[in-house]
């Protein structure tokens, strides 16, 4: 009869989604505040985890400690224990965690194995040899194993005070130290020959980064598992990538997003109680992911697509007042003037300078009509603005400052040069030009390197 009503359901949801929310249930509350605390300690770790491309070292850290969990297991229950001493598991585990990334770095220091080789034998060596002595701890005699899987798949809702206060500890910790030492993470991962050269102890520095990402990937098992923790390390780091270019930030949105992927994930599987909670919170951080690589402000596919666009239109734009001055240096009163006057100039000239497409040339006279560059113009002629005939003789002029370096220095043939110019000449910073201003000694229009047939009007 309570399922049958429509209203008592929704009042009985909305009941639900009030506890959760405002984490009036204690189990919901442990179970959301952890997950968020390990959001925060995973995002931070993962962010020099990505920045120093090892990307793959925490899933073989991760594989590997499935061997060491089934052993302290075994060993607990030798002694008369039940198995059930998360400390003593989580050591266990991170023990063989560290002991397949120290074999990942021996590999690749001391054999000629690259990296990714490295990591995939550690990865399935290890978690071979833990799914045989998880199978063969099932087989013994005496012994409850059920909820040893729940480590590879994880289980917050398992998850009782102690095991809370402990996860929280460390990742707090755990967030500390990478605030701690930032600066020497950051020269790390951005240049370790140069830390090396000042003296840095760039191996322990490794090693410690190491010892983070095995600290998140060991507290991290029961709430999210053994498969998916390294999703919840990479996945906010990646996304707080597509935001900024700037560290101090992306650390700060890295754990943003590793501690609301956590929240709302553990939050949803509370709502859907048969859902779980680490595959929950692995998809809403990659629903971030995936809304940070199209709408991000510093690499998001958006904002890219948008830089092109408007860099084809710059292209276009200086393209058109470069071709219209040079036509206008051609129209000059005697051949030796360097100085050309702004007059009409015919809309076909414009065309065949660079063989456009007449539509293609309107499109960009609208353009430029908009930016006031154009005085006037029609289907036969074109008059530059005043604005516009200084754009475009400064266009000109870098343009062959550019053209007479790469002739000089570069030693191009000056027949290929104004191709070559054409693909540099849009990227040139003030501060560029004045570099070659000095080399080349020119402050005034330089004649072209590849003269053009001047036009004498009568």
């Amino acid at each position: 009869m309570f399922l049958g009503d429509p209203i008592l359901l929704a009042t009985f949801s909305w009941e639900i989604f009030r506890e959760v929310l405002f984490l009036q249930e204690y189990n919901t509350r442990t179970v959301v505040t952890s997950t968020s605390l390990l959001g925060i300690a995973a995002g931070m770790v993962g962010s020099f985890l990505l920045l120093r491309k090892r990307s793959l070292m925490g899933d073989a850290l991760s594989h590997a400690c499935l061997p060491g969990l089934v052993i302290a297991f075994l060993i607990l229950v030798l002694f008369g224990g039940t198995g059930r001493n998360l400390p003593v598991l989580l050591v266990g585990a991170g023990a063989t965690g560290l002991l397949g990334s120290a074999m990942v770095l021996w590999l690749r220091n001391h054999t000629r194995i690259k990296d990714d080789a490295g990591m995939g034998i550690v990865l399935s060596v290890f978690f071979g040899a833990g799914v045989v002595l998880l199978n063969i701890a099932q087989q013994m005699p005496g012994t409850r194993t059920a909820g040893l899987e729940s480590f590879i798949y994880g289980q917050a809702a398992a998850m009782m005070r102690a095991d809370f206060i402990l996860l929280s500890v460390l990742a707090v910790a755990i967030t500390l130290w990478c605030l701690a030492l930032k600066k020497e993470f950051t020269l790390l991962c951005f240049d370790e020959s140069f830390a090396r050269s000042l003296g840095w102890p760039v191996q322990r520095l490794d090693l410690f980064l190491l010892l983070l990402i095995a600290a998140v990937t060991v507290i991290g098992m029961q709430a999210v598992g053994l498969i998916l923790i390294i999703a919840f390390l990479i996945i906010p780091a990646a996304a707080a990538r597509f935001w900024t270019d700037n560290l101090g930030k992306m650390l700060f949105l890295s754990a943003f997003i590793g501690g609301a992927s956590g929240w709302v994930g553990a939050s949803l599987s509370a709502l859907l109680p048969r859902l779980p909670a680490g595959a929950i919170v692995v998809l809403v951080a990659s629903s971030i992911f995936l809304f940070s690589l199209l709408f991000g402000t510093a690499r998001g596919v958006l904002r890219r697509s948008l830089d092109q666009l408007r860099l084809r239109r710059k292209i276009g734009r200086q393209h058109l007042l470069r071709a219209v001055y040079e036509i206008l240096e051609q129209m000059s009163p005697t051949p030796d003037d360097p100085y050309p006057r702004n007059r009409p100039v015919s809309l076909e000239k414009i065309v065949t300078r660079r063989s456009w497409n007449r539509n293609d040339v309107r499109q960009l006279l609208r353009k430029a009509e908009r930016e006031d560059h154009l005085h006037e113009w029609n289907e036969k002629e074109v008059t530059l603005s005043e604005s516009g005939f200084g754009e475009a003789s400064r266009i000109t002029r870098n343009h062959r400052l550019w053209e007479i370096f790469m002739i000089t220095h570069a030693d191009i043939a000056p027949s290929h040069v104004d191709r070559d110019a054409d693909s540099v000449e849009h990227l040139l910073s003030p501060e560029m030009v004045r570099e070659l201003e000095e080399k080349l000694g020119l402050q005034n229009i330089p004649a072209s390197p590849h003269p053009l047939t001047r036009e004498v009007r009568p």
